[in-house]
Protein backbone atom coordinates (compact mmCIF):
# COMPACT_ATOMS: atom_id res chain seq x y z
CA UNK A 1 0.00 0.00 0.00
CA UNK A 2 1.55 3.38 -0.86
CA UNK A 3 1.94 6.07 1.64
CA UNK A 4 -0.27 8.24 2.19
CA UNK A 5 0.38 12.00 1.48
CA UNK A 6 2.08 13.98 4.39
CA UNK A 7 1.58 17.97 4.80
CA UNK A 8 5.56 17.62 4.93
CA UNK A 9 4.98 16.23 0.95
CA UNK A 10 2.84 18.84 0.31
CA UNK A 11 5.50 21.82 2.00
CA UNK A 12 8.30 20.67 0.15
CA UNK A 13 6.21 20.72 -3.20
CA UNK A 14 4.93 24.06 -2.79
CA UNK A 15 8.64 25.72 -1.12
CA UNK A 16 7.28 26.68 2.37
CA UNK A 17 7.37 25.62 5.32
CA UNK A 18 4.91 22.63 7.35
CA UNK A 19 3.74 25.65 10.00
CA UNK A 20 2.92 27.72 7.00
CA UNK A 21 0.57 25.51 5.42
CA UNK A 22 -0.68 23.71 8.60
CA UNK A 23 -1.94 27.68 9.73
CA UNK A 24 -3.28 27.70 6.06
CA UNK A 25 -5.36 25.14 6.25
CA UNK A 26 -6.53 26.20 10.22
CA UNK A 27 -7.15 29.95 8.61
CA UNK A 28 -5.09 31.23 10.98
CA UNK A 29 -2.30 33.01 8.12
CA UNK A 30 -2.79 35.20 5.43
CA UNK A 31 -0.85 34.32 2.48
CA UNK A 32 0.00 36.77 -0.76
CA UNK A 33 -2.25 35.03 -3.65
CA UNK A 34 0.70 33.52 -5.49
CA UNK A 35 2.07 31.93 -2.43
CA UNK A 36 -1.77 30.62 -1.88
CA UNK A 37 -2.00 29.39 -5.45
CA UNK A 38 1.27 27.30 -5.02
CA UNK A 39 0.00 25.46 -2.30
CA UNK A 40 -3.54 24.81 -3.22
CA UNK A 41 -1.88 23.40 -6.26
CA UNK A 42 0.84 21.03 -4.39
CA UNK A 43 -2.14 19.92 -2.77
CA UNK A 44 -4.36 19.06 -5.69
CA UNK A 45 -1.42 17.48 -7.87
CA UNK A 46 -0.59 15.30 -4.42
CA UNK A 47 -4.12 14.71 -3.47
CA UNK A 48 -3.39 15.87 0.54
CA UNK A 49 -5.94 15.29 2.15
CA UNK A 50 -5.90 17.24 5.57
CA UNK A 51 -6.23 15.17 9.23
CA UNK A 52 -9.17 15.72 10.42
CA UNK A 53 -8.29 14.85 13.79
CA UNK A 54 -4.91 17.40 14.20
CA UNK A 55 -7.36 19.81 12.87
CA UNK A 56 -9.75 19.21 15.50
CA UNK A 57 -7.17 19.57 18.25
CA UNK A 58 -5.55 22.09 17.17
CA UNK A 59 -7.67 24.75 14.91
CA UNK A 60 -7.06 28.62 16.15
CA UNK A 61 -4.61 27.19 18.33
CA UNK A 62 -0.69 26.76 18.12
CA UNK A 63 -0.35 24.06 16.62
CA UNK A 64 1.99 22.60 18.89
CA UNK A 65 1.92 19.16 21.46
CA UNK A 66 4.07 19.41 24.41
CA UNK A 67 5.92 16.83 25.30
CA UNK A 68 7.30 16.12 28.80
CA UNK A 69 9.70 13.32 29.76
CA UNK A 70 12.20 12.61 33.02
CA UNK A 71 15.89 13.24 30.99
CA UNK A 72 16.84 13.17 27.38
CA UNK A 73 20.19 11.77 27.81
CA UNK A 74 18.47 8.48 28.68
CA UNK A 75 18.82 6.48 25.25
CA UNK A 76 14.99 4.80 25.95
CA UNK A 77 13.49 8.65 26.42
CA UNK A 78 15.88 9.65 23.15
CA UNK A 79 14.36 7.32 21.11
CA UNK A 80 10.66 8.18 22.21
CA UNK A 81 11.21 11.83 21.54
CA UNK A 82 12.79 11.08 17.91
CA UNK A 83 9.81 8.72 17.40
CA UNK A 84 7.28 11.76 18.55
CA UNK A 85 9.04 14.56 16.90
CA UNK A 86 8.58 12.22 13.12
CA UNK A 87 5.10 11.91 13.68
CA UNK A 88 4.36 15.31 14.08
CA UNK A 89 6.49 16.56 11.65
CA UNK A 90 4.28 14.63 9.03
CA UNK A 91 1.22 15.87 10.64
CA UNK A 92 2.26 19.69 10.25
CA UNK A 93 2.73 19.91 14.26
CA UNK A 94 5.14 20.93 16.12
CA UNK A 95 6.77 19.76 19.27
CA UNK A 96 7.59 21.43 22.53
CA UNK A 97 10.00 19.43 24.54
CA UNK A 98 10.59 19.64 28.18
CA UNK A 99 12.99 17.26 30.30
CA UNK A 100 11.55 17.11 34.14
CA UNK A 101 15.48 16.52 35.18
CA UNK A 102 13.70 13.80 37.15
CA UNK A 103 11.85 16.61 39.50
CA UNK A 104 8.34 16.34 40.61
CA UNK A 105 8.07 20.54 40.67
CA UNK A 106 8.98 20.78 36.89
CA UNK A 107 6.35 18.33 36.01
CA UNK A 108 3.80 20.11 37.81
CA UNK A 109 5.08 23.62 35.52
CA UNK A 110 4.94 21.41 32.20
CA UNK A 111 1.67 20.04 32.65
CA UNK A 112 0.40 23.79 33.43
CA UNK A 113 1.68 24.51 29.61
CA UNK A 114 -2.50 23.34 28.94
CA UNK A 115 -3.56 25.52 31.04
CA UNK A 116 -2.09 28.16 30.20
CA UNK A 117 -2.78 27.46 26.26
CA UNK A 118 0.78 27.05 25.16
CA UNK A 119 0.29 23.65 23.91
CA UNK A 120 -2.88 22.04 22.21
CA UNK A 121 -2.27 18.92 24.51
CA UNK A 122 0.41 16.95 26.05
CA UNK A 123 2.16 13.37 26.24
CA UNK A 124 3.28 12.66 29.36
CA UNK A 125 5.76 10.57 30.54
CA UNK A 126 6.92 10.05 34.52
CA UNK A 127 9.31 8.04 36.35
CA UNK A 128 8.24 8.43 40.02
CA UNK A 129 5.11 7.42 42.23
CA UNK A 130 2.29 9.77 42.60
CA UNK A 131 1.10 10.91 45.60
CA UNK A 132 -2.52 12.78 43.63
CA UNK A 133 -0.81 15.96 42.70
CA UNK A 134 -0.08 14.79 39.18
CA UNK A 135 -3.26 13.17 39.16
CA UNK A 136 -5.41 15.80 40.20
CA UNK A 137 -3.71 18.38 37.73
CA UNK A 138 -3.99 16.09 34.30
CA UNK A 139 -7.89 15.65 35.51
CA UNK A 140 -8.41 19.29 35.58
CA UNK A 141 -6.34 19.80 32.81
CA UNK A 142 -7.42 17.44 30.02
CA UNK A 143 -5.77 16.58 26.57
CA UNK A 144 -3.17 14.47 27.98
CA UNK A 145 -1.69 10.93 26.64
CA UNK A 146 0.29 9.38 29.73
CA UNK A 147 3.31 6.88 28.58
CA UNK A 148 5.71 4.30 29.82
CA UNK A 149 4.73 4.77 33.66
CA UNK A 150 0.79 5.05 35.14
CA UNK A 151 -0.11 8.03 36.94
CA UNK A 152 -2.85 6.52 38.92
CA UNK A 153 -6.38 7.81 39.13
CA UNK A 154 -5.77 10.03 36.12
CA UNK A 155 -8.71 9.91 33.93
CA UNK A 156 -6.71 9.86 30.54
CA UNK A 157 -5.73 7.68 27.71
CA UNK A 158 -2.73 5.39 28.86
CA UNK A 159 0.00 3.62 26.63
CA UNK A 160 2.40 0.91 28.04
CA UNK A 161 4.37 -1.70 26.76
CA UNK A 162 3.35 -5.12 28.06
CA UNK A 163 5.47 -5.30 31.02
CA UNK A 164 3.97 -8.67 32.20
CA UNK A 165 4.80 -10.26 29.01
CA UNK A 166 8.11 -8.98 29.07
CA UNK A 167 8.83 -10.29 32.77
CA UNK A 168 7.22 -13.44 30.98
CA UNK A 169 9.02 -14.09 28.56
CA UNK A 170 12.78 -13.15 30.15
CA UNK A 171 11.40 -15.85 33.27
CA UNK A 172 10.61 -18.38 30.15
CA UNK A 173 14.24 -18.09 28.87
CA UNK A 174 15.48 -18.35 32.14
CA UNK A 175 13.35 -21.49 32.69
CA UNK A 176 14.62 -23.03 29.55
CA UNK A 177 18.66 -23.34 30.43
CA UNK A 178 17.23 -24.38 33.99
CA UNK A 179 17.27 -21.28 36.02
CA UNK A 180 15.48 -22.06 39.01
CA UNK A 181 16.39 -19.01 41.05
CA UNK A 182 16.58 -15.21 39.53
CA UNK A 183 17.41 -11.81 40.95
CA UNK A 184 15.39 -9.15 39.76
CA UNK A 185 16.58 -5.59 39.90
CA UNK A 186 14.11 -3.25 39.22
CA UNK A 187 12.90 0.59 39.34
CA UNK A 188 10.41 1.91 42.12
CA UNK A 189 8.38 -0.69 43.93
CA UNK A 190 5.49 1.37 43.23
CA UNK A 191 5.80 1.50 39.41
CA UNK A 192 3.93 -0.53 37.08
CA UNK A 193 7.10 -1.28 35.07
CA UNK A 194 8.62 -2.62 37.90
CA UNK A 195 5.97 -4.32 39.40
CA UNK A 196 4.58 -5.89 36.03
CA UNK A 197 7.66 -7.32 35.28
CA UNK A 198 8.24 -9.30 38.34
CA UNK A 199 4.84 -10.98 38.35
CA UNK A 200 5.36 -12.07 34.90
CA UNK A 201 9.23 -13.56 35.62
CA UNK A 202 7.94 -14.59 38.47
CA UNK A 203 4.86 -16.51 36.81
CA UNK A 204 7.08 -17.94 34.67
CA UNK A 205 9.44 -19.52 36.75
CA UNK A 206 6.58 -21.00 39.18
CA UNK A 207 4.58 -22.57 36.29
CA UNK A 208 7.97 -24.45 35.13
CA UNK A 209 9.67 -25.16 38.24
CA UNK A 210 6.60 -24.61 40.95
CA UNK A 211 7.80 -23.84 44.57
CA UNK A 212 11.20 -24.17 43.30
CA UNK A 213 10.77 -21.57 41.37
CA UNK A 214 11.87 -18.42 43.33
CA UNK A 215 12.95 -14.39 42.61
CA UNK A 216 14.62 -12.44 44.56
CA UNK A 217 13.75 -8.95 44.25
CA UNK A 218 16.31 -5.17 44.42
CA UNK A 219 14.66 -2.44 44.11
CA UNK A 220 15.96 1.08 43.07
CA UNK A 221 16.34 3.47 40.13
CA UNK A 222 16.35 3.12 36.09
CA UNK A 223 19.98 4.04 36.05
CA UNK A 224 23.63 3.05 35.46
CA UNK A 225 24.83 3.85 39.37
CA UNK A 226 21.64 1.75 40.42
CA UNK A 227 23.01 -1.21 38.80
CA UNK A 228 26.52 -0.76 39.85
CA UNK A 229 24.72 -0.77 42.97
CA UNK A 230 23.18 -4.03 42.53
CA UNK A 231 25.72 -5.79 41.46
CA UNK A 232 27.57 -4.87 44.46
CA UNK A 233 24.81 -5.89 47.03
CA UNK A 234 24.60 -9.32 44.78
CA UNK A 235 28.36 -9.96 45.16
CA UNK A 236 28.54 -8.79 48.72
CA UNK A 237 25.23 -10.88 50.05
CA UNK A 238 26.51 -14.08 47.74
CA UNK A 239 23.10 -15.06 46.81
CA UNK A 240 22.30 -18.40 45.58
CA UNK A 241 20.14 -17.30 42.51
CA UNK A 242 22.18 -18.01 39.02
CA UNK A 243 20.69 -15.46 36.93
CA UNK A 244 19.40 -11.45 36.77
CA UNK A 245 17.28 -9.70 34.83
CA UNK A 246 18.15 -6.51 34.86
CA UNK A 247 14.91 -3.85 34.22
CA UNK A 248 16.62 -1.60 31.81
CA UNK A 249 19.25 -1.22 29.36
CA UNK A 250 20.46 1.38 32.46
CA UNK A 251 20.60 -1.27 34.70
CA UNK A 252 22.26 -4.08 32.82
CA UNK A 253 25.05 -1.51 32.29
CA UNK A 254 25.98 -0.91 35.51
CA UNK A 255 25.05 -4.49 36.38
CA UNK A 256 27.83 -6.05 33.87
CA UNK A 257 30.42 -3.06 34.81
CA UNK A 258 30.99 -4.16 38.30
CA UNK A 259 30.61 -8.22 37.36
CA UNK A 260 33.30 -7.56 35.19
CA UNK A 261 35.61 -5.94 37.33
CA UNK A 262 35.08 -8.49 39.64
CA UNK A 263 36.09 -11.26 37.25
CA UNK A 264 32.35 -12.81 37.40
CA UNK A 265 31.93 -14.22 34.31
CA UNK A 266 28.68 -13.61 32.34
CA UNK A 267 26.91 -16.22 31.33
CA UNK A 268 29.54 -18.97 32.97
CA UNK A 269 29.00 -17.68 36.26
CA UNK A 270 25.62 -15.78 35.73
CA UNK A 271 23.60 -15.35 33.10
CA UNK A 272 21.45 -12.06 32.70
CA UNK A 273 19.01 -11.11 30.62
CA UNK A 274 18.42 -6.93 30.38
CA UNK A 275 15.47 -4.85 29.23
CA UNK A 276 14.78 -2.04 26.60
CA UNK A 277 17.33 -3.08 23.74
CA UNK A 278 17.93 0.45 22.70
CA UNK A 279 21.95 0.71 23.18
CA UNK A 280 24.23 -1.62 20.92
CA UNK A 281 23.78 -4.47 23.10
CA UNK A 282 25.21 -7.01 20.78
CA UNK A 283 28.79 -4.90 21.05
CA UNK A 284 29.20 -6.55 24.90
CA UNK A 285 30.99 -9.16 25.37
CA UNK A 286 29.25 -11.66 25.32
CA UNK A 287 25.94 -9.85 23.41
CA UNK A 288 23.07 -9.47 25.96
CA UNK A 289 20.37 -10.99 25.60
CA UNK A 290 16.97 -8.45 26.27
CA UNK A 291 13.33 -7.74 25.96
CA UNK A 292 12.78 -5.25 23.26
CA UNK A 293 10.16 -2.38 24.01
CA UNK A 294 8.50 -1.37 20.72
CA UNK A 295 9.84 2.26 21.56
CA UNK A 296 9.06 3.72 18.00
CA UNK A 297 5.78 2.59 17.99
CA UNK A 298 4.77 3.49 21.22
CA UNK A 299 5.43 7.27 20.11
CA UNK A 300 4.06 6.89 16.54
CA UNK A 301 0.73 6.19 18.79
CA UNK A 302 0.98 7.94 21.41
CA UNK A 303 0.12 10.75 19.07
CA UNK A 304 -2.41 9.17 17.73
CA UNK A 305 -4.51 9.06 20.46
CA UNK A 306 -3.91 12.45 21.40
CA UNK A 307 -5.16 13.90 18.23
CA UNK A 308 -7.98 11.07 17.92
CA UNK A 309 -9.12 10.97 21.22
CA UNK A 310 -12.53 12.96 21.86
CA UNK A 311 -11.66 15.58 24.38
CA UNK A 312 -15.45 17.00 24.27
CA UNK A 313 -16.88 13.69 25.15
CA UNK A 314 -18.36 13.56 28.69
CA UNK A 315 -17.22 10.95 31.58
CA UNK A 316 -13.69 9.29 31.93
CA UNK A 317 -11.39 9.27 29.21
CA UNK A 318 -8.98 6.37 30.99
CA UNK A 319 -8.14 3.72 28.86
CA UNK A 320 -5.12 1.39 28.91
CA UNK A 321 -3.37 0.12 25.62
CA UNK A 322 -0.27 -2.01 25.92
CA UNK A 323 2.26 -2.73 23.10
CA UNK A 324 3.38 -5.73 22.20
CA UNK A 325 7.36 -6.73 23.09
CA UNK A 326 9.69 -9.61 22.09
CA UNK A 327 12.35 -11.22 23.54
CA UNK A 328 16.38 -11.02 21.57
CA UNK A 329 17.99 -13.91 22.27
CA UNK A 330 21.97 -13.07 22.04
CA UNK A 331 24.93 -14.44 24.12
CA UNK A 332 24.42 -13.36 27.38
CA UNK A 333 22.41 -16.88 29.41
CA UNK A 334 23.58 -20.19 29.70
CA UNK A 335 23.07 -22.92 31.96
CA UNK A 336 23.66 -22.96 35.80
CA UNK A 337 25.75 -25.98 34.98
CA UNK A 338 29.25 -24.84 33.51
CA UNK A 339 29.39 -28.62 32.13
CA UNK A 340 26.87 -27.21 29.25
CA UNK A 341 28.30 -24.31 27.16
CA UNK A 342 25.57 -23.85 24.83
CA UNK A 343 24.43 -20.24 25.03
CA UNK A 344 21.76 -17.97 23.84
Amino acid sequence: MARATSLKDVAKAAGVSVTTISRLLNGSLDLPDATRQRIEKAIAELGYVPNPHARRLSRGRSDMIGLVIPDIANPFFAMLVAAIEEEADQKGLTVSLNATLNRPGREMKYLGLIEHHHVDGLIFVTNHPDDGELSGLINRTGKVVIVDEDVPGAMAPKLFCDNYQGGYLAGQHFAEFGHRKVLFVGGPDAMISTTRRFAGLQQALKERFGEEGEVLRYAGEYTVTAGRHAARRFLDEGLPTTAIFASSDEIAIGLIEVLYSEGVSIPDRVSVIGFDDIGPLHLFSPPLTAVRQPVRAIGARALTLLLETDWQKSGSLESEELLPVEIVKRNSVAPPAIRNKRRT
